[in-house]
């Protein structure tokens, strides 16, 4: 408005009522102005922009001053309303991240009230908000104190004193709320609304991280009619200090911006062109699919990474340190304990199907359960999964797995004999044992770690233990060792292996004293300290339950106008009969049209009055009496016919 001319005065006015009402209601607004040029002025600035468009030296700036000396002493036309609707599933999505403890900040371009409406609209802003803070300065002092004023509200509605607060205080006198908002975040929310002309003054580099620690505390952040730059510069605000990983979502081109600038960008596909896709990470053509990515996708992602990275470090320090084991009864000499070529294959072939397996195929919960449980997220955000707990806990476990392996066997076989008398001790059968203890606990550790199974996780688990048999049994054969001229130097040791008793007595033992623990702890643990996955998962087994029990006893139960197999109907329209059998008749002969109207009007229907007209009966009547009192099949069909079919029509009539 401040680019109008005078003339323009009694219709700015007008045209800004409209504006705030069309806010209101939540619709975008664009102003339409004009003004009058002369030819020979615009063939003057046109030179001017093409002098600045095509300058190497602030080539921003020099556009800036072109537009801002066009763009004066417009005459305003009138003003535009368009309702810009939601996507679908748009507040279950945001509702659903909220839950997940991801920071929400909108920035956008729209009015203040537009952006206020959206927020209500899309459950960003809700009733149950403790306060919302508003800061629409527009002057540098007044957004400073604005700033500084609502995170002092915010520190002292919660309880949360500064660090300059803190000072001299006894530390059993301060609370645990005055400590960490994490403990008290679920019961205070806060909600906070920039406008571009306040969030200028608010990046400057002495306000930046005062705004930056009250828009922390706040669970929703609307930034309303900033700039392209703005949104960029916010995005490098949180990335600047904030540990914290950044994903920008828009649609438009100047979303491009902060797309550029977030850690991940997301793009959607819509009716503001292809700007904001080609410039991002991922997209996709609808918001609600956010929802799928990080809670679905991101998490498994995260869960398998995390596991992978785990047992590759677990299985590489059991590999690895027995060579320092052996190295105090080989004197140091460098010499390997292990045969050079299952060094060369251990990590190609024999361990390194099955972590792929788990790392592209694992999932602990099922999607569904992703969704309906998003405080299933929270865990990656604080790194429960990976951190140097669970490094440290990795090497510790890979260390007493190596000492397990190389340490009992090496007590089994230190007296050990063949059955022909002959001993039992050489290095290269004791290597042979060792690496073949070895491919089986960390297969079977894999295993035990694995959440889901499927096919592939199958044939790539036990499928590698079965291949290392086909190895050692083909490579340390007695026919290779000729041909190759003696590179295979284990000739034989798998052979004499798998003859002795010791070794297998061995191989059981160290299973068991290695995966046993493990799988008794995290069984206790889950039942007596479960953690929100195990009960997730406990949740979805029992559902699983209920459905396959559902569905055994749907088994039995014929839909409404469904034939039963072999039946005579069904018979007669695969002998390619002409005129289909009723359905309406359930006698043998199948009548076109059945018999309830009969049999209701009472036609030909004798009713026993005493016990002396039941002797003087009908001939029905006595073949009944002959047939032991039993009806017939013909007639038990009638009966079950009527039945059913004046039941359907609403009237319950037994004959």
């Amino acid at each position: 408005m401040e680019r109008l001319c005078e003339s323009s005065g009694h219709l700015k006015e007008s045209t800004n009522v409209h504006l705030n009402e069309f806010a209101n209601e939540g619709l975008r607004t664009l102003c339409l102005a004009m003004k009058d040029i002369t030819e020979d002025y615009y063939l003057e600035w046109r030179k001017r922009f093409k002098e600045a468009a095509t300058s190497l030296d602030d080539r921003e700036g020099k556009l800036d001053e072109v537009y801002e000396e066009i763009e004066q002493d417009l005459v305003l036309l009138g003003a535009t309303a368009v309702e810009d609707k939601l996507q679908d599933g748009v507040p279950e999505t945001i509702e659903n991240l909220h839950k997940a403890d991801i920071k929400l900040w909108v920035l956008t371009g729209d009015k203040q009230e537009t952006a206020i409406n959206i927020g209500y609209s899309c459950r960003l802003l809700t009733e149950d908000f403790n306060e919302v803070f508003v800061l629409d300065a527009n002057t540098e002092e007044e957004a400073k104190e604005s700033v500084v004023n609502a995170l002092h509200k915010i520190r002292e509605t919660v309880g949360i004193k500064g660090k300059d607060e803190l000072e001299g205080v006894d530390e059993d006198e301060v609370s645990v709320q005055s400590k960490d908002f994490d403990d008290v975040k679920d019961v205070y929310s806060f909600a906070l609304i920039v406008t571009g002309a306040c969030l200028a003054y608010a990046l400057d580099p002495t306000v930046e991280e005062i705004f930056l620690e009250a828009a922390c505390y706040c669970k929703t952040v609307i930034c309303c009619r900033v700039t392209p730059l703005q949104k960029a510069q916010v995005v490098d605000l949180v990335k600047r200090h904030k540990k914290a990983v950044t994903l920008a979502i828009g649609d438009g081109a100047n979303d491009v911006s902060m797309i550029k600038a977030a850690h991940i960008g997301i793009g959607i596909s819509g009716q503001e062109g292809m700007q904001a896709v080609l410039s991002s990470d991922f997209s996709f053509a609808q918001f609600r699919f956010l929802e799928r990515l990080l809670l679905v996708h991101g998490r498994w992602s995260y869960y398998r990474l995390c596991k992978f990275m785990a047992y590759f470090f677990y299985k590489n320090f059991a590999f690895t340190l027995m060579h320092f084991w052996f190295a105090f009864f080989c004197g140091f000499s460098a010499m390997s304990v292990y045969d050079e070529w299952f060094i060369t294959v251990y990590n190609i072939f024999f361990t390194s199907m099955p972590v792929l397996s788990m790392g592209i195929f694992d999932k602990d919960v099922s999607e569904k359960m992703c969704i309906r449980f998003p405080e299933l997220y929270k865990p990656g955000q604080e790194n429960k999964f990976f951190n140097y707990y669970v490094f440290g806990s990795s090497l510790f476990q890979g260390a007493v797995t190596s000492i397990v392996i190389f340490f009992i066997p090496y007590g089994a076989f230190a007296e050990d004999i063949y059955p022909d008398g002959l001993s039992a001790q050489a290095q290269t059968l004791f290597g042979c044992m060792l690496a073949t203890i070895l491919i089986f606990v960390v297969n079977f550790k894999i295993a035990l770690d694995t959440s889901t199974w499927n096919v592939f996780s199958h044939i790539l688990t036990w499928g590698s233990i079965l291949f290392y048999w086909l190895f050692i049994f083909l490579v340390y054969c007695d026919p290779l060792y000729p041909i190759f001229n003696a590179a295979f130097t284990y000739v034989g040791s798998a052979t004499m292996m798998s003859h002795l008793p010791t070794f297998w007595f061995a191989l059981i033992l160290v299973i068991t004293i290695l995966i046993l623990p493990v799988a008794g702890k995290r069984s206790i643990l889950s039942d007596i300290t479960p953690t929100l996955t195990d009960k997730v998962r406990i949740l979805e087994r029992e559902e699983k339950k209920k459905q396959k029990k559902q569905a055994v006893e749907l088994k039995g139960i014929r839909r409404p106008g469904a034939v039963r197999p072999g039946s005579i109907r069904r018979d007669s329209h695969r002998r390619g009969s002409k005129r289909p059998a009723s359905a309406r008749s359930g006698y043998a002969f199948a009548h076109q049209h059945g018999f309830g109207d009969m049999i209701l009007s009472g036609v030909n229907m004798r009713i026993k009055k005493d016990k002396e007209n039941g002797k003087n009966g009908s001939p029905a009547e006595s073949n009944n009496k002959r047939n032991g009192g039993r009806k017939g099949s013909n007639e038990r069909n009638a009966d079950t016919r009527l039945k059913s079919s004046v039941s359907s029509g609403g009237v319950d009539i037994k004959v």
